[in-house]
């Protein structure tokens, strides 16, 4: 199949003659297609970019909004965080300085408690040995004052065991060794005096 082109009665002959000239039909064609291409992109090609870039934007920057607001709610975090910390390190201070006192005043009452059961345990062991010396001085008297009749009875050759006079004898004899009027006398046998 052949297809004969057909001459354009307003085409001149010396077009032929130019071959980067285009033919009139060419550029009507041309015209009609970039129109209808431009109208396209016009209508449904551009439009649909500027909503795809008007998205866009809008995305960025209500992402940007949205970092904007986590670091503001990031900071307000932070410096609650921090309040709280110095609030809390202030009451650990508090709560120190209240455990140091009453610690003190703990130990100053318990030595104070010590001090007291101390004096009082002393006290009560004077009490003890005053009474335990009474008791000895009591019995001792009482023994010597035994000891002392039976012995000068044997010296005498008579009893002495009337309790009265014995206990008279006996208290007065310590009154003087307690005073210092009795001096010790050296006695011994004849036989060792020569």
């Amino acid at each position: 199949m052949v297809i004969a082109s057909i001459p354009f009665a307003d085409a001149p002959g010396p077009a032929d003659d130019m071959p980067l000239i285009p033919h009139t039909a060419e550029i009507i064609v041309g015209i009609i297609a970039f129109a209808i291409l431009y109208w396209l992109f016009a209508k449904i090609v551009v439009p649909k970019m500027e909503a795809m870039y008007a998205e866009r934007a809008a995305a960025i920057e209500g992402g940007m909004k949205q970092a904007e607001e986590a670091q503001a709610e990031a900071a307000a975090a932070k410096a609650q965080y921090e309040a709280q910390l110095l609030s809390a390190r202030t009451e650990a201070n508090e709560i120190r300085e209240t455990a140091r006192a009453e610690g003190a005043s703990i130990t100053a009452e318990m030595r104070g408690q010590a001090q007291a059961e101390a004096a009082r345990i002393v006290d009560s062991a004077h009490r003890q040995v005053e009474a335990d010396r009474q008791q000895a001085v009591v019995s001792l008297r009482q023994e010597v004052g035994t000891l002392s009749t039976t012995l000068a009875g044997k010296i005498v050759g008579e009893s002495l065991e009337d309790e009265v006079r014995q206990k008279g004898i006996v208290d007065r004899f310590l009154a003087e060794l307690e005073a210092g009027e009795v001096t010790p006398e050296k006695v011994g046998s004849a036989g060792q005096d020569a």
